[in-house]
Parts: C-alpha cells; structure tokens; sequence
C-alpha cells in the first residue's frame, strides 16, 4: 500500500472528523420571519421584520432578509413579535389561603409544590421573567434553570425582612418575641429589630440566592398586626439593607405605603419602592434624579377588594381598606401627570388558579389606567431594566439584556396575533378579577411562547 493512499485515507478521515466536530459545535438557530416587532422601547412597530435566534440569544433583527440557511423557520404570518413579559413583584412560593395557615399547617413539600405551579403558570401566560418579592430562595431557580421544571427566570428576594409586629411577622398571636416560626425556618420571612438584625439576615438571604434584599417598611391591609400607616425600620436598620445589598453590588426593594416611608426609604438608598400608594410628584422628582424605579398592583384601586372574604370577614382589615382606599386616591392621576420607571406587579397570594385571573385582570387594569404603549412598556423594557439592579455578580442572567428585542439580548420571546398596542386584550388580559371563571392554561393569541431560544409553546401549526 502506497504512502499517498495512506495518506489520502488519513486526510480522508481527518475531514470527516473535522466535519462532525463542526456539525457537533453548531449553535441552534431560529428564524422568525413575517412579523411586526414591538422592541419593548419604541412605540412604532418594526414592520415586515426577521428576527434571527442563534442559540439563546437575538442575533439580528432586520427588515432585509436574513440569510440562514440552517435555521429552523417560523412564519410569523403578520403576528406581532414582542419581548417577554417581566413580573416585578409576584410570590411565588405563598399559597395562602393565608398568613396564619402558612405560619401553621403549611410544609416545606407544600411550599414548594405550590412554588412549581406557579411557575409553569407564569411562563404559560407569557412571563418569562419573574422578580419574587419575598418568600422564594434559590432552589427554585436551580430547579427552573436546570430544566426540571417549568417555568421563567427568576430573581427571588429569599425571605422577607421586617420589624417584629411589622408586615413581615408571621408569628401566631401569642408567639413571644424572638420564638422560631415556621416562615423563619423556611427563610421565607424573617423579623429584625436592630442594624445588626438587618444585616444578619440580609447576608444569609444572599447566601440563599437572593438576588436583591426585600424590606418591609410600612403595614398592610390583611396582616394581621401593622397597621398600614406603619413607618417601621429606624434609619439605621434600613441604611444596613441598603449596605448590605451594596456588598453584594445589588439593591433593595421595599414595601412602603406612606410618603414619609417612601421618601426615607429613596433617602437611604433603595431603589425599587414597592406598591408606594402615595406616590405624587414630589416623590418622582425624587425618583427621577435618584434613577430608581416603583411597581403597584393596580387592582389595589379595584372596588370590590373591600368585598373579597380576607378583607369583608374582618373588621380591622376592612377598616384598614376603607382607610387605604380613601387616601390612595391619587395615585393614578399622579402617575399620569409626573411618570416614573413603573414596572408590573401583580402580588398575587393563593392558588394558581386564582392568581392566573389576577394576573390576567392585572393586564387589563395597566391598559385601562395607562393605555397599550406605556403597558407594554411597564411588562417588558422597564422590568427588564429593573431586574437588572441586581448587578453583575447576584444576577444569575448576564450574557444578554432582557425585556427588549435587539440584537444580543436573551431569546426571550412572544409571538402573538394581533396588534397589541391596538388591542391589548391579545396578551391575554381578563375582564373580571373576583368570580371569575378559571382561565386557560395560557392564552389562545400568544401563539409562540420562547424563553432562553427554548420554544415551549407553538400552536401554529
């Protein structure tokens, strides 16, 4: 045998393995083409666009055609293409029916069932981002993320930490201070009454997976002992939040209701006021120089929360309702007249079914009060942005921007039919919130649901 057969059987070979291993290193690609692209910024649609996909990032979005001879094609046929949906303040983890009943009958195994659920479900109605505002830690990530369940990027805030007799005491009614609790040894809420408290439990939340701290600054309507007036936190404790998350390169998020809770809260440093009822124009002058953002659940403003049996059956929280609606009257006027960077929150605490209508009623209330652009704008670029805060190193998601179409950013997409800043019912919104019939698993005109260039729902063909 020649050595020039043996050496073109040896380049022979050598090609073919070069071929596989180029074959084996191929990144996906997606092509979506004939589609009207909403870019989560810009209130003109791109019109007639393609918007390629290669492995879980945008790589091009383009009214040219875009040559990709491997990638699998998806005709968007005239739908419009949008970014995820982004969740500003969900709980993922709380099933209720409430406080008490977690605090006493509720386990690890329930917790995270429900934590499960809720997931699938987020994802299913069109949110491929989700920021836990308080109850949630880092296995449910890991559990999404590796694939072994359902469900949309996560960016939990570990437990909730708050004053004892403040918005994140869970304790039974006769609990002595400082007494273990259920909720405190899940690390889903945590009572801290000094600097040094903050500062304990803020540094185990980041050791749990936190990607930002959640303060409970003010009270609330159906907990049982803050009233929602409550301007709890010295300075100091919240000061040591804020630092703490600063260690971290991230921020925190806090619940305040009052002005005076708001602005002290914007004083110390955080950046994510979280419902902030009274919000007015001094406090987005405020938010404005300071860069800092604010989510509401808008159904607080619905009438018939004084009638839902949480609020109805007992007489504190119905008086703290009465009390609440009357002063929070301005919100959306005040909204309307001096915006801020405003990011969707639904809040919802229950079963998924219930908070699957919430979710959807949520949607609806943002177009009612706000219109389709500034709504879109609110689910997709403006959380994205927020989520963002959680810096370079706590995030879990930084090779590309989220909340956007653009090249580079995370392949998170919907493709819908319609025109939602026509008609923003295509996103899947619900007219009714309290005796409402259970909805789909996720809504007939979000036709594409991908997170991540994983596609997970497809009903077009």
């Amino acid at each position: 045998m020649s050595n020039r057969f043996l050496s073109g059987i040896m380049s022979t070979v050598v090609g073919m393995f070069a071929t596989t291993l180029v074959a084996q290193d191929a990144v996906p690609q997606t092509l979506f083409t004939n589609v009207h692209v909403f870019d989560g910024i810009n209130e003109a649609r791109i019109e007639n666009a393609s918007v390629l996909v290669e492995g879980n990032l945008i790589k091009a979005v383009s009214t040219e055609t875009i040559d990709a001879p491997d990638a699998t094609v998806i005709d968007g046929g005239g739908r419009t293409l949008t970014p995820g949906f982004v969740e500003g303040h969900a709980h993922l983890m709380l099933m209720g029916p409430s406080l008490p009943a977690m605090e006493t009958n509720t386990t690890w195994e329930d917790f995270a069932i429900h934590g499960t659920l809720m997931a699938e479900m987020y994802l299913m109605q069109g949110f491929t981002t989700v920021r836990d505002a308080g109850g949630g830690n880092a296995g449910l990530r890991r559990a999404i993320d590796s694939g072994q369940i359902l469900g949309p990027r996560y960016y939990p805030s570990a437990a909730f930490i708050g004053t004892r007799g403040g918005h994140a005491d869970f304790a039974n009614f006769t609990a002595p201070p400082g007494l273990s609790t259920n909720m405190g040894r899940l690390n889903l809420a945590q009572q801290a009454d000094s600097a040094a408290e903050v500062q304990m439990f803020g540094r185990n939340n980041f050791r749990m997976g936190a990607t930002q701290i959640k303060y409970m600054q003010s009270g609330g309507v159906v907990s049982a002992f803050d009233p929602w007036q409550l301007l709890a936190g010295s300075p100091e404790e919240i000061e040591a939040a804020v630092q703490v998350a600063k260690e971290y390169g991230s921020y925190v998020m806090a619940h305040s209701y009052r002005k005076e809770a708001i602005l002290s809260a914007l004083e110390a440093g955080v950046m994510s006021i979280e419902h902030g009822f009274s919000f007015d124009c001094e406090i987005a002058e405020v938010m404005n120089a300071k860069g800092a953002f604010i989510t509401t659940n808008l159904t607080a403003f619905d009438p018939g929360l004084l009638s839902i049996p949480a609020v109805a059956n007992v007489p504190s929280s119905l008086a703290k309702a009465k009390s609440a609606s009357a002063t929070f009257a301005d919100y959306i006027p005040n909204m309307q007249k001096c915006p801020v960077k405003r990011a969707f929150q639904t809040d919802c605490v229950g079963s998924v079914s219930a908070c699957n209508i919430q979710i959807a009623y949520e949607k609806k209330l943002n177009n009612d009060f706000f219109g389709p652009y500034t709504s879109m704008v609110t689910m997709t670029s403006v959380g994205g942005e927020l989520v963002g805060l959680s810096g370079d190193f706590t995030n879990p998601y930084t090779e590309g921007k989220l909340g956007v179409i653009e090249e580079g950013a995370y392949a998170d997409i919907l493709l819908m039919d319609g025109n939602p800043l026509d008609d923003f019912s295509v996103v899947g919104t619900g007219d009714k919130w309290f005796g409402a019939d259970p909805r789909p698993e996720s809504p007939e005109t979000l036709r594409v649901i991908m997170k991540d260039g994983v596609i997970y729902k497809n009903t077009l063909n």
